[in-house]
């Protein structure tokens, strides 16, 4: 095998270079020969050299060259796998170092052994098979690699099953190509059940050999674990064909859990049931819901039931799964069950219709007036029910308990503070002679309607004005009334009927609710009480004599000065002036040019005459 019976490689100046050929994993002793180089021009004061990766570079000295000979050796054991081939360079110098003949090359191939087993690129695989799946179906594909060279049967591959577990239905239940690794399954489809096989998982030991499988092969070996998947070949089938419960009338929430059983894989869509409501639930009551964690049907009541009205109902109920059925499997008649639900009878409270109830009264009408008719029912048709006031604020009403007519106590006011925007509310209980009894409340609102019972009044009450001023317009003033329209503006504002009162003030309109006010000449520094008739627009119209009062005062520097002429600041001599003030009003002889005014006892006149 080695390069002694070569062609060999003729230079361009008959440097005779053959390609050699060295086995790996060679034992000692070294060096071995490998080969020779020829030079036809060789002289004595020739020499020859080897250079390249193996010679002179690294690796270095695995081989090398007689210098005088051109015999080549191996200085060590070789592989493969680490380096196939080495590409080196063959020349002759002569003792001075110049180039004679080459460079040449020369190639070194290792020689492959069968040194290395297959390798699995995994030591564990998984894969699935749907079950059922037709015979032939491919699983999986095991790969392994060998290292050594594939162009000899050195990596030349075969696989096979070595062992199954659990070996039942059949030991042979899967196939592996032994060229390709393609796992195939070798059962019946029918024989592929998840529901009936022992395990829903298989491990298979794979061996990969080289040498093409024969006996002298190198072995290496993983394990294939197989998933037998869930397919929806089996459909839900309740427990019971029956199911009973109980609510009381009102409630609301589950009342009985609906139980089923299916074979396929739970917590998969071919396990998870998916309930309704097919008959039985016209206005809806009902609704069922699945439990995640049991694949239970929770039947509630989302709507409350009516023993009055229907003390049973049956409902037939159908369950189906997530994920739809294998075409030769239907659901059956399990797959429907009847739900007795028998309604417990509860004592109801009285139902005031309608509530609130609204009605419209005038205000003042007679003590004893009828005002409403309270109509409380209860849905227990045997019960009997009595009324009874719980919140009459005004205390204006009364109630008979068992006609439920509603009269009055007092007078309606609409101006009262427990009227809001014209609404008085009250608020009524109904009670059921039931055990134990039961009750249900109502409103009752009065909207009241205005009559003109509040004679309008006067703002502001008090006005100031300078004993000097020039613009002699004292105040504007305004009505007010409790009333509402039509029963309030425009109001008419007059000066009181005392004589002479037009010499002194003047009132002019300005609008529907406010006058001004006027002098007519100035006034002495004092405190005027001017009598004013206010009357607004009801029907009949309501007149109210009232008075401003009128503070003239001294003003200086844009200050007002409104204090009272001579007064005193200490105690005794205010309680003597007091009593001075009281004598002088009583005489009718006083000067009108006094300034002093008579608070005591408050005239009119004074107000028109005093200057």
């Amino acid at each position: 095998i080695f390069a002694y019976n070569m062609m060999p490689h003729r230079s361009k100046r008959a440097l005779l270079v053959p390609p050699m050929f060295v086995p790996e994993n060679q034992r000692a002793p070294f060096p071995r020969l490998i080969g020779k180089v020829i030079s036809s021009d060789m002289k004595e004061d020739h020499i020859f050299c080897l250079m390249g990766r193996g010679a002179d570079q690294d690796p270095k000295g695995v081989f090398s060259i007689n210098r005088l000979t051109g015999d080549v050796a191996v200085s060590r054991a070789l592989d493969r796998e680490a380096i196939a081939y080495y590409h080196l360079q063959v020349s002759t110098t002569d003792l001075s170092g110049r180039l004679v003949e080459g460079p040449v090359d020369l190639d070194v191939s290792v020689i492959d052994q069968n040194d290395n087993r297959p390798v699995f690129k995994e030591p564990r695989y998984s894969g699935e098979v749907l079950e059922g799946s037709p015979t032939g179906t491919t699983v999986m594909t095991m790969t392994a690699y060998d290292a050594d060279d594939p162009n000899t049967d050195n990596a030349v591959l075969r696989y096979i099953i070595v062992r199954q577990l659990p070996d039942k239905p059949s030991p042979n239940m899967f196939y592996i190509d032994p060229e390709r690794g393609d796992i195939v399954t070798v059962i019946a489809p029918h024989q592929l059940d998840r529901e009936t096989l022992p395990t829903t998982q298989y491990e298979l030991e794979i061996v990969a050999k080289d040498m093409a499988g024969s006996e002298v092969g190198l072995t290496g070996t993983a394990t294939a674990t197989i998933t037998i998947t869930d397919r929806n070949d089996h459909a839900p089938e309740f427990t019971h064909s029956l199911f009973q419960a109980s609510v009381n009338e009102g409630s609301t929430g589950v009342v009985v859990n609906l139980t089923v059983d299916d074979r396929d894989d739970p917590a998969t869509g071919a396990w998870r049931a998916i309930y309704s409501i097919i008959n039985g639930d016209p206005n809806q009551n009902f609704e069922i819901q699945t439990n995640l964690d049991n694949n239970e049907g929770m039947l509630s009541v989302v709507k409350p039931l009516d023993y009055e009205s229907s003390m049973f109902h049956t409902l037939l109920i159908k369950v189906e799964n997530e994920d739809p059925l294998v075409p030769d499997v239907v659901y059956g008649p399990s797959s429907t069950a009847t739900v007795y639900i028998t309604v417990m009878d509860v004592n109801e409270g009285p139902v005031f219709f309608p509530d609130p109830l609204v009605v419209i009264r005038r205000e003042n009408i007679p003590v004893g007036s009828f005002v409403a008719m309270l109509n409380a029912s209860d849905p227990d048709y045997l019960q009997t029910q009595s009324i009874r006031l719980v919140k009459d604020p005004a205390d204006w009403l009364i109630v008979n308990p068992f006609k439920g007519n509603v009269t009055t106590r007092a007078i309606l006011d609409r101006e009262s503070p427990h009227v809001h925007n014209n609404q008085y509310t009250a608020l009524f209980m109904a009670t059921d002679n039931g055990s134990p009894p039961a009750s249900g409340t109502g409103m009752l609102i009065i909207t009241l309607e205005d009559e003109n019972d509040n004679a309008p009044y006067v703002f502001p009450s008090v006005a100031r004005v300078c004993e000097d001023a020039k613009d002699m317009n004292v105040v504007v003033i305004g009505g007010r009334d409790k009333d509402i329209h039509p029963n309030t503006d425009p109001f008419k504002i007059e000066l009181g009927k005392q004589p002479g009162l037009e010499k002194t003030w003047k009132i002019s309109r300005i609008n529907d609710t406010h006058s001004q006010i006027m002098l007519l000449h100035s006034l002495k520094k004092a405190n005027y009480n001017l009598p004013l008739v206010l009357t607004d627009s009801g029907v009949p119209p309501i007149s109210n004599n009232t008075e401003l009062k009128v503070q003239v005062c001294t003003c200086k520097k844009n200050r007002m000065d409104c204090s009272r002429a001579g007064s005193i600041q200490t105690n005794h001599l205010l309680l003597l002036g007091l009593v001075l003030l009281s004598i002088l009003c009583k005489y009718p002889f006083i000067p009108p040019s006094t300034t002093l005014t008579c608070m005591l006892n408050p005239s009119y006149q004074n107000a028109g005459n005093s200057r």
